[in-house]
Formats: structure tokens, sequence, C-alpha cells
């Protein structure tokens, strides 16, 4: 018996030397980035493995931080990253990059400004790029480079994965190349459905909120206050689904809630921008704001062959609640698109407006009805949770209510 527990233990001793061993090559094989994250000089490019940041600092973007394919950049609950250069300072992910934002509603990731006095524009903002369709070719098999970053997007992979976002807040972003082109506080081209993005936060942006560049990615609890140009902007196709947003107007900086288009250079190309939004608040300056302040004070600029289905919208403060543009926008109106169940809290001078705008050449103004069908009311919406106020989902994470 004394020899064969001896031999026991000594089989025992061999197999857990070579379970150790093996265990020990598996994490020598386990693949880590070659990227260094410097908090105090946070640029650069991924290019392999996972980056995973450290919540204890405060990482200083002094340029680019671009996710190329097949690298991962995972940014744990806390984090903070202030950008400092301008239209330098942005976060771009590439197709086939992800990013991981893991914040909490106690305790969210926060991409802000790295100047004493913060305003907008002060950096960038966050890019991501994917394979999802895009219409500027109808048929939506084509793909286009970025408007800032200059990364190619667009292609046939409606579920495509460029990770995984919730509890992100995004400020001070938009930073101004020229006339035409700056940057929103996330900008999502052609990213597809497999990407999740929940309870993401862009404040006091100098562009827009959020602005969808085709694709399938689906949202829910975005919220958007005091970007200067819309809250909310969608063309090149854009076709996802949506639960609980809220919009709101900074006195002196905006123009509209949404606005939405199918594509600029093509009205009838497909796929067509064809988004669902399921509990929407949208805020205004007021019907009487100073015009020189808002160029365009409307809760949702709809135009360019763009459908959509709102339904459960509350509005308030608003000189025109629904602007419906372009021959192609109208022949949708109250099939493909409309709003149901609305309630109009206070303030709005004109519920609805429809005009007709040839393409070529351009005559704008000529006067049209919308289909009576588009605007169903209701007295009892709640929009994106509690009418006009703060709805209770943003409690602990958002700001500038």
């Amino acid at each position: 018996m004394k020899k064969l527990s001896v031999k026991l233990f000594s089989l025992l001793i061999v197999a857990a030397g070579f379970m150790t061993s093996c265990s020990n090559d598996s994490e020598t094989e386990t693949p880590t980035s070659s990227f260094v994250a410097n908090a105090d000089n946070f640029q650069g490019t991924i290019t392999d493995g996972e980056v995973i940041l450290d919540a204890s600092k405060t990482y200083k973007l002094t340029g680019k931080i671009q996710v190329n394919a097949g690298a991962t950049l995972t940014i744990p609950a806390g984090t903070v990253i202030q950008g400092t250069s301008g239209t330098a300072s942005y976060i771009a992910v590439a197709q086939g990059g992800k990013i991981n934002v893991k914040g909490t509603a106690s305790n969210p990731v926060i991409m802000t400004s790295g100047k004493v006095t913060k305003a907008g524009g002060d950096w960038g903002g966050l890019v991501i790029c994917g394979k999802a369709p895009i219409n500027r070719v109808t048929g939506g098999a084509s793909t286009a480079q970025s408007e800032v970053g200059d990364l190619t997007y667009g292609g046939t992979i409606s579920n495509d994965n460029s990770g995984s976002i919730e509890y992100l807040r995004i400020e001070y972003a938009g930073a101004l190349f020229n006339a035409d082109k700056e940057f929103n506080g996330l900008s999502l081209f052609g990213v597809g459905n497999g990407t999740k993005i929940s309870y993401v936060e862009c404040i006091h942006g100098s562009d827009d909120g959020f602005e969808f560049f085709g694709g399938t990615v689906n949202t829910d609890h975005l919220i958007s206050i005091g970007n200067e140009d819309d809250q909310f902007d969608w063309t090149e196709g854009w076709s996802g689904t949506n639960t609980n947003w809220y919009g709101r107007l900074d006195y002196g900086k905006g123009n509209r809630g949404i606005e939405a288009d199918n594509y600029e250079f093509g009205f009838a190309n497909t796929p067509i921008s064809n988004p669902s939004i399921t509990n929407l608040t949208l805020i205004g300056p007021g019907s009487t704001a100073d015009a020189t302040a808002f160029a365009e004070n409307q809760a949702m600029k709809l135009r360019r062959g763009t459908k959509g289905i709102f339904t459960n919208v509350v509005i308030k403060a608003w000189t025109t609640g629904f602007d419906v543009e372009h021959d192609e926008t109208l022949a949708n109106a109250g099939t493909s698109l409309k709003v149901v169940d609305l309630k109009i809290d206070s303030d709005v001078t004109t519920t609805t407006k429809g005009k007709t705008t040839a393409v070529a050449p351009a005559t704008s103004g000529v006067s049209a009805t919308v289909n009576a069908n588009f605007l169903t009311t209701s007295t009892t919406s709640t929009g994106a949770g509690n009418g006009v106020g703060t709805p209770s989902w943003t409690t602990g994470w958002a700001t500038g209510f």
C-alpha cells in the first residue's frame, strides 16, 4: 500500500506539473497589445490585441487614437478622457476594430474638454466606422470615406460588430475643420446592429450630438443637450430600431431636435433611411426665440426621401413641430413616415409644414399638404419617460438638465 501511495503521489505531481506547464504556455500565448497607453500623452494607433485603460488615471487626448481592425480599446467605468487639441484630438474606430465602454449608472465614462474654460469644439469626438450598408450608391453595397478621420465605412454586413458602449458622456466635442466639415459628439458611419449603443449623452458640442451615416445600428437611452446644430441627425440609409431619446436645445444655440435625410444626392437611393424611434422627447427654445440665434426652429426636419416611424412623442417650445420637405419625403407621409401618439406640451406655433423642392432646377417654398395620417395625437404620451421632465433613467450618470 505504501508503494502504491508513493507511486500515486508521484503521478499526481507529474500531472500537476504538466497542467501548470500547459497553463503557463496558455498565458504566454494570450494576445496582448503592443500599444502602450500614456495617460499624459494619449495618442497613436492600436493595431493589435486589447488595450485596457486604467480608471484611476485621467487620459490627456493630445492627438488621434485610432483602433484598427483586429484591435480593441476597452474603457472601464469611471475613466476620464480629456481632449486638448481641437480637430487633432479624437477617437476613431476603423472597420474591424472595436471599442468597449463599460460605464455604469453611478460611474460613467466621460470624454470631455481638457481646457480650463470649456466650450463646444474643444476637441473632436468619437467616430466609429463599420461594414453595414450605406446608400451613396443605390443598392447598399457601396463604401465611402468618413468626412472626419478619413476612414472607410459601409459594406454588406448588417450585423457588423464594432463593440459595446454603455454609460458614456461626451462633452464639448465637435471641433471645426471648415464650414462644411466638423466632428459631432458621436459619429456612426455604417455601424452594424451587432454593435451596442446604450445610455450615451452628447452635451454642448459645436455641431450635432449624434449623427448616423447609414448602417443598421440600434440604440437606446440617448441624451442630446445644447449641441449647436441638430441634437440628432441621420442620412445615407440608416435603419436602426431605437427607444428612449431625449433632446433639448440651449437658448441661443442649435437648430432642430432631429434633421433626417435619406441621401443628399439621391433622394430615392436604397436602402432608404427608415429608423423607428419609440419614446421621444424634444424640447426647443420657444416659438418666439430670436431668429438670429436659431436658423431653423423645428422639432423635426424630415427631408430628401427619408422614412421613419416615431411613437410616443412629446414636443415643446418649437416654432414648427414637423417640417416635411421634398416630394419623395411627402410621398412617405402617413404610411412609412409618421408620428404616432404625439403630445404637444406647449408653445408650438405650427404643428406641421410641408413643401416640395425640385432637385434640379431648385425651386423651394412651394406649399403642399402633408397627409392627414402623418400625425396622430395623444394626451397621455410620456415621451422619453417623463414628458418634458427629466427621465428617471438619467439619474446618476447624465448632466445638464
